[in-house]
């Protein structure tokens, strides 16, 4: 990398599940549009031949007329191609298949135990940081190796596994997560605006926000916009809006949208404890007990979002293989489209070419002094040139400490258990899990069940004693 006045030239990216067909889209069209950064981008990924794909329209960016920057992508054999000399790596993989996230996600269901995401928390994101923790232990291993000093960003869930996984084999690793959870709930906030006092067209950029706690279960304990605190206007907004849901702003088939809710859940934990939790409904559920908001398909339909189905994800898998085959054939035009993700403008300010204060995942320095030490949580940070400095965010307020500290040890406890491979540790984590409403009896059946499922990804671990 080197630097031609204000612009970053031969910036190396290595993108860890560069076969994506999605996420990896969005980075290239988010790259196209920086103007004043340039570089290579090494896709790795087990799947070759997606990465290859990847490589031609990744290509195809530079020749479009508004792209500003041109990033050269190249499909990579093997880690160390893609890794050696990186100066940014970005992680998004699967961990497996859509076939076990079927088994973490409706597994569950034979004992009354249903889950709308399954890839954090409940009995589905236990099973997965299972099989995801090891491949993070390689992939930090292997940055150790090939390229220390580069800037990692993870978006794989379970987020706070993975990087805490990617410090506990580096130590010394320059890593954060990035979820785009908080940035949905600064748009609710700039709906309640509109809807209660009249303001109009306010960017989500404009809503300032404290966030703490860990990730998929972050709250807010400050929110203001320009001079005007915004705790009072959401409390009028929650009053207003609890009973139906807010739907102003979605379409009138946005039932049939798994992803797509009325933020009942978010504004019913905010009249039961005074904070704004900000995530979005489907995650927020899955942190709380078993029975308030997921008891059964019913009661999802009755707070107002869904429960997003792995067979809804392997049909939406087919469409973007054929969006794959479309971009690359020309079939369907290429198009540069902002994604509203920050990893472009994070890469921007550690280059030294802005300043950025963003929600990000790491551990815990004191940023949130009564969590662990350690653990990693999630507040904002100030990115500069080769800095990521964690915002001093305060305590989690007493209201909601033992809804957040729960979860905050049972994911240490899963980042030790999982470290040693002890299974007994982790049942132990599973079976204390808000969702696991099943008898401790079935508990063991069901967590013998789910982890045979995907026992061809858990190796390193002896399951002759489950």
């Amino acid at each position: 990398m080197n630097y031609n006045g204000n612009k970053a030239e031969n910036v190396k990216i290595a993108y860890i599940g560069g076969g994506s067909r999605g996420w990896a889209w969005g980075l290239m069209s988010d790259l196209a549009s920086a103007d004043d950064m340039s570089g290579e981008v090494y896709l790795y990924d087990i799947d070759y031949e997606a990465a290859m794909h990847n490589e031609i329209i990744g290509n195809k960016y530079n020749t479009l007329p508004d792209a500003k920057s041109v990033w050269n992508y190249h499909a990579a054999k093997t880690a160390s191609e893609a890794l050696t000399g990186a100066d940014f790596v970005v992680i998004s993989i699967l961990p497996g298949t859509f076939d076990e996230m079927e088994s973490d996600v409706h597994t569950p269901e034979k004992y009354g135990i249903y889950q709308s995401v399954g890839d954090t928390s409940g009995p589905g994101g236990i099973v997965r940081a299972m099989r995801t923790v090891p491949m993070f232990e390689e992939i930090g291993e292997n940055i150790k190796k090939y390229c220390p000093n580069a800037w990692v960003i993870n978006y794989t869930n379970p987020m706070t596994l993975c990087v805490r996984t990617l410090y506990r084999v580096f130590p010394e690793i320059k890593a954060f997560g990035c979820c785009h959870e908080v940035f949905g709930t600064q748009k609710v906030l700039a709906q309640a605006l509109e809807s209660i006092c009249g303001i109009k067209d306010v960017d989500r950029s404009e809503i300032k926000v404290n966030p703490v706690a860990v990730n998929h279960f972050t709250w807010l304990t400050e929110a203001n916009y320009k001079n005007m605190d915004l705790f009072p206007v959401y409390r009028e907004f929650a009053d207003k809006y609890f009973e139906e849901g807010y739907t102003d702003n979605l379409d009138t088939n946005w039932m049939n949208n798994m992803f797509e809710c009325a933020q009942r859940v978010k504004l019913d934990l905010f009249r039961k404890y005074g904070y704004i939790a900000a995530a979005g409904d489907r995650h927020l559920a899955e942190f709380c007990e078993g029975k308030w908001y997921l008891k059964d398909p019913e009661t999802v339909r009755e707070w107002k979002f869904g429960l997003t189905t792995v067979e809804w994800r392997k049909n939406n898998l087919k469409k973007r293989l054929q969006k794959s085959e479309d971009l690359r054939s020309g079939k369907e035009e290429l198009k540069i489209d902002c994604t509203g993700e920050e990893g472009v403008a994070q890469m921007r300010a550690l280059l030294g070419l802005s300043e950025l204060v963003t929600n990000v995942n790491m551990p815990n320095m004191g940023q949130i002094p009564n969590l662990p030490i350690g653990a990693v949580v999630e507040t904002n940070a100030v990115f500069r040139s080769d800095k990521v400095t964690p915002v001093m965010a305060g305590n989690i307020p007493e209201e909601i400490y033992a809804l957040v500290a729960r979860i905050c040890a049972s994911q240490e406890a899963l980042n030790s258990a999982i470290a040693e491979r002890d299974t007994h540790k982790i049942f132990n984590v599973f079976a204390n899990d808000p969702l696991v409403t099943c008898s401790m009896d079935e508990a063991k059946e069901l967590f013998k069940e789910m982890v045979n499922n995907t026992k061809e990804y858990l190796t390193s671990y002896d399951l002759s004693n489950l």
